[in-house]
């Protein structure tokens, strides 16, 4: 599924990933490939994307929503809350 982390100011992180796992605001949410669409409000916590190659990728984030249609995520975090350095 095609992924992407962006900010209000620019993208963060995008590409093709098996899993993506998010601090939804009732409990962390597990996105696979051909999920129902959703929308959601972060919390603080950690995105956790599993590419299709290569290791995982973290994110530390204080706020945001994430939106899944088909097989395309999109995770925005709003304001400043993190940078391009916060990828580990």
């Amino acid at each position: 599924m095609k992924v992407d982390v962006v900010s209000t100011t620019a993208p963060l992180w995008g590409g093709e990933a098996t899993s993506v796992v998010v601090p939804a605001a009732n409990g962390d949410l597990g996105i696979l490939p051909g999920r129902q669409p959703v929308l959601a409000v972060l919390r603080p916590g950690v995105v956790r994307i599993t590419p299709t190659s290569g290791s995982v990728v973290t994110l530390d984030v204080t706020s945001g929503f994430v939106s899944v249609d088909e097989d395309a995520v999109t995770v925005v975090v709003e304001g400043t809350d993190v940078l391009a350095e916060n990828l580990r």
